[in-house]
């Protein structure tokens, strides 16, 4: 089997593949492994190499999948940490957390509200409780036929949820996805909503890598495949895929080209929309066109400073935040990253790095790091004496957008053709999951659906329930099954 795309979705059917004896080619046009979630070597203007990536990721207890992947070379998860908390800060003063916000549904949600001092009295009482009903049994695909076709900021609007605890939580989740909540499906935001609060009990609390991702995550789990008889290939395009009359395919990167039984394709949303552009016989006419359509998110920035002094010592691993212009949250590599805090021990500074999610189109990048850096002094003023030693600014523009009305149009985990087969973020799946998790189940899923066809049983999949808890909440649910929405015309 060929999988083209060694990101987390690729790596996940790789290893179901593998692990059921099925010969395995991993292509990967990057020159590492993980996707957006891998790492390279650069080197400092002192001679120090160091590890940079595209940015912080939070692996939330609910990627249940993903960490099952990830045990295959860490049973006890040992290279993962806990942080203490999930801060939020706006710039109005305003601070938010969930470190003591109860586990348990429906007490997680009403916990929040009751310690968040961005929901006052005054607020709540001018809510819609009936446009959050649809909140409170999420269940897919259903929730999607009931808000896809409304924005999550106009769902917001819908219920009157007060500003500043919009900014404080319900952003935080469309940000996620690298897009403003003008130009986000209310499904995918309620589903978000599901699984952290209403659908578990892990609560929003997360993990994260102890060591940069490549050393932490992917190069034990390349060691992983190579021992199972799989053929790993960094940097390696795959140019061309083409059905053969006994059912498989030929593939043909710029250096080879193979005959396969079945590819599974882990592309992102450009990758996949170039390639099946320039491969004419591969899936259907109503499959490629709905490829074509695929979006992708607007641009995003992370800027990663090394500081020649340190940073407050009471400021935390991570901080989100709303209300600063482009910055979203702000990462203090040295609490929780060995490689940074080594660094940070022998220089005596600090690694800091920002992110920017959602950049417009046209923002002039120097602009853009010059603005970032200016608001990072705003958050953590200590920062504004500091001499920045060397700084890496990472610009992207290959998440897939979810937008209004998207979902139908999104291509499934499997194709026309058998033996053909997709994984990721990008594709539809009918479970509750989102993400890096959904990048993960979808690879289950695909390496499933090519086993399926040899009656191999493949890998059993986790989620968070697929509706609602509580019964008495899904009840009140059902009294309203579509939500009063004025769609925004902005």
């Amino acid at each position: 089997m060929a999988v083209v795309g060694a990101g987390i979705a690729g790596l996940a059917a790789a290893t179901v593949l593998a692990e059921h004896g099925v010969s395995v080619t991993l292509y990967e046009k990057r020159p590492y492994l993980g996707g957006r979630v891998g790492g390279w070597p650069s080197e400092l203007r002192d001679g120090t190499t160091v590890t940079m990536s595209r940015g912080f990721h939070a692996f939330f207890r609910q990627y249940y999948n993903l960490r099952g992947l990830l045990r295959r070379t860490d049973p006890g998860l040992q290279r993962l940490t806990g942080l203490p908390d999930y801060p939020l800060l706006h710039a109005d003063g305003l601070h938010d957390s969930f470190r003591y916000v109860p586990r348990t549904p429906p007490l997680s949600a009403l916990g929040f509200v009751a310690l968040s001092p961005s929901f006052r009295l005054a607020d709540l009482r001018a809510m819609n409780p009936l446009a959050a009903l649809p909140l409170l049994d999420v269940r897919v695909p259903q929730v999607y036929d009931r808000l896809d076709g409304f924005s999550a900021h106009d769902f917001l609007d819908a219920v009157c949820f007060p500003d500043s605890a919009r900014h404080l939580a319900f952003e935080v989740f469309s940000r996620s996805f690298f897009a403003d909540p003008r130009h986000l499906s209310a499904a995918e935001m309620a589903l978000m909503f599901h699984i952290y609060f209403l659908g578990s009990a892990e609560g929003l609390l997360f993990d994260v890598p102890s060591a940069p991702f490549a050393a932490a995550l992917w190069d034990p789990l390349a060691g992983y495949l190579t021992r199972h008889r799989t053929e790993v290939h960094i940097g390696m395009a795959v140019e061309h895929i083409a059905p053969t009359p006994d059912g498989g395919f030929v593939v043909a990167s710029e250096r080879e080209e193979h005959p396969y039984d079945g590819v599974v394709l882990a592309l992102d949303s450009a990758g996949l929309r170039s390639l099946v552009e320039h491969c004419g016989q591969l899936g259907d006419a109503p499959w490629r066109e709905r490829i074509g359509r695929l979006r992708t998110a607007p641009p995003f920035l992370v800027s990663r400073l090394w500081l020649d002094r340190p940073v407050a010592p009471d400021r935390p691993g991570f901080l989100g935040t709303s209300g600063f212009g482009t910055l979203d949250n702000i990462s203090v590599l040295e609490r929780y990253e060995d490689e940074a805090a080594r660094w940070r021990a022998r220089t005596g500074g600090s690694v800091v790095e920002l992110h920017a999610y959602a950049v417009p189109p046209g923002a002039v990048r120097e602009v853009e790091h010059k603005r970032l850096l200016g608001q990072l002094h705003q958050v953590y003023p200590e920062t504004s004496t500091a001499t920045v030693l060397n700084a890496r600014h990472e610009w992207h523009a290959d998440c897939p957008l979810f937008p209004v009305g998207g979902y139908r149009d999104r291509p499934t985990v499997r194709t026309a053709h058998p033996r053909l087969v997709m994984a990721g973020d990008l594709v539809r799946t009918d479970l509750p999951v989102a993400l890096m998790e959904r990048a993960a189940t979808t690879g289950f899923l695909a390496a499933n659906a090519l086993l399926e066809q040899w009656e191999v049983r493949g890998q059993t999949l986790w989620t968070v329930p697929d509706r609602g808890r509580n019964a008495m909440l899904r009840a009140l649910a059902a009294r309203e099954l579509t939500p009063t929405v004025r769609r925004h015309s902005g």
